[in-house]
């Protein structure tokens, strides 16, 4: 006697469908599961068989055989536990209530209890794309499966309730898609006193999509300024937040019973981190912190201290915006898009150029310290930020502080007059326009030309770093409203290339002050 029933397994973000056919003949009793299980899927059998007896259901005494097909990728996880258990019920004679193209996935504790299972939002856009009119799967899964739309997702809390559905003894209702929840408020650019440049940055940080390094000594507020910029970011898209919300899923970030992430997500791993967690890898390929920053700001604090090899591992995806894990079983691509808000003292010991205290490091330190991070991956930083200590009379001000909710106002305005010059990507930023198209939104005036050559002759940027400066000049120029770029826009933007080789590169052995920079 043979069942075909159909689940899916996650490839990456993406799924593929599969067919669970179930056999049993007689024999002496075996349970065997064929069509390259990894050791989590033959575990199936006992959780099955527990599961069934502990639910009353009959578990037949004779030869069984599970193909999972088709069988040219490994299967890794228990979510076949649950379509293997209706196999073998409508074996046993369970008969289907309503006719529909039917999606099971689920793990399956002992005592019949269905467990959640990671990717389920991806699980659930491969059902609807083969047609499949209703999927079931565990209730903590529900919430972010029904984000796919013409797709009934009936959410299951044990085996017998998923029987009773079926045969149409109660029925369950589909579940509705919902978001995940937002964490409190805790965090507000109204609690940062001073720092007038480095809230401006972070604010051209946000609206253009630039990357941004913070460098300035213990204690000054660069940590602080990095954790409130997801919250002077505008909420992610529909489309944004079901492939932010994929990511996590795969990965296990996601809580139980949440729907999509609407919210830029922020991410901060530790200067300890290997080049597989944070670009992603391992053994069964799986995102790392930069793709689960996708459409979000990665962190990274005490950019110096991490290992040379994992900060250039960061190298292409932040040009390519994705990233590319090959191994023997395939490749998988994981999205990364990501903005990068990296903090470095400018010395060992973090007191270069402070005014307040002196630098105890000699030249031969501040430059292996400079050098841990490569020229190459700074040039690929736009905006380069002094973040000295804030002085008293910043601190004991009256006046607060301007709030999150205002900067984001500004940054969605800007952002919005950038997605008007490339009709039908809403959610383009200058960061991202394509080379091709740059010139044209470009649009400098005459004294913009005047500095292009002045600051050419003058500083010898590279053609990169140039580039780089016009982007940030057209996110200035958006954020005033201002439909031509202009050489005060421009000089703005330079400022913050000339910043980040004066403060970690060059600093005065002697009096522990910034080497003099002409001015743009």
């Amino acid at each position: 006697m043979l069942a075909r029933v159909h689940s899916a397994a996650a490839f990456g973000i993406e799924a593929r469908v599969l067919d669970v056919e179930v056999d049993v003949s007689d024999g002496l009793p075996c349970f065997q599961i064929v069509g390259l299980p990894d050791a989590s899927v033959k575990e199936a059998r006992e959780r099955v068989r527990s599961a069934l007896r502990n639910s009353s259901f009959p578990f037949p005494g004779r030869a069984i055989t599970v193909n999972l097909a088709p069988a040219d990728f490994r299967k890794v996880g228990a979510l076949l536990d649950l379509p293997v258990a209706i196999g073998l019920l409508l074996i046993g004679g369970m008969r289907v209530g309503t006719p529909l193209r039917r999606l099971f996935v689920g793990e399956l504790g002992l005592t019949g209890e269905v467990r959640p299972v990671r990717g389920a939002l991806c699980l659930a856009s491969a059902a609807r794309e083969s047609g499949f009119e209703e999927m079931i799967l565990p209730a903590e899964n529900a919430a972010e499966a029904a984000a796919v739309e013409g797709l009934r997702v009936i959410a299951v809390k044990n085996l017998s309730s998923a029987v009773a559905h079926l045969t149409g003894d109660r029925q369950l209702a589909p579940c509705s898609a919902a978001a995940a929840p937002a964490p409190p408020a805790a965090v507000d650019f109204a609690d940062i006193f001073g720092q007038a440049v480095a809230r401006r940055a972070l604010e051209i940080a946000a609206a253009g999509g630039h990357h941004a390094l913070l460098v300035g000594p213990p204690g000054a507020g660069k940590t602080m300024l990095a954790r409130r910029l997801p919250t002077i970011l505008p909420p992610l898209t529909r489309a944004e937040a079901i492939e932010a919300t994929k990511i996590h899923s795969v990965a296990g970030a996601l809580p139980h019973g949440s729907g999509l992430v609407e919210i830029p997500p922020f991410r901060a791993p530790h200067h300890g981190v290997s080049a597989p967690g944070l670009v992603g890898g391992g053994t069964r390929p799986a995102p790392g912190e930069i793709s689960l920053a996708h459409k979000g700001v990665l962190f990274l604090d005490e950019l110096a201290e991490f290992r040379r090899d994992v900060l250039e591992a960061i190298r292409q995806p932040l040009e390519e915006k994705r990233i590319s894990i090959v191994r023997v079983g395939g490749a998988h691509a994981f999205p990364s898009d990501f903005l990068l808000v990296a903090a470095m003292n400018p010395c060992p010991c973090g007191f270069a150029g402070d005014a307040r205290r002196a630098c105890r490091c000699d030249r031969g330190e501040r430059q292996r310290y400079a050098r841990k991070v490569s020229g190459p991956l700074l040039d690929r930083i736009d905006l380069h930020v002094s973040v000295p200590a804030v002085p008293w009379s910043d601190l004991s001000r009256s006046c607060p502080p301007e709030a999150s909710r205002s900067i984001r106002d500004r940054v969605v305005a800007a952002r919005g007059l950038a997605a008007a010059r490339a009709p039908g990507r809403a959610a383009l930023r200058n960061a991202d326009l394509p080379v091709s198209e740059f010139d044209r939104a470009l649009s400098l005036d005459a004294s913009g030309r005047r500095l292009v050559a002045t600051v050419v002759e003058r500083l010898g940027l590279s053609l990169r770093a140039l580039h780089r400066s016009l982007r940030v000049a057209r996110t200035i120029a958006d954020l005033a409203g201002s439909e031509r770029v202009s050489g005060a826009h421009l000089a703005e933007a330079v400022g913050y290339r000339i910043r980040g080789a004066l403060d970690a590169r060059t600093v005065d052995r002697t009096a522990g002050t910034p080497v003099p920079c002409s001015s743009v």
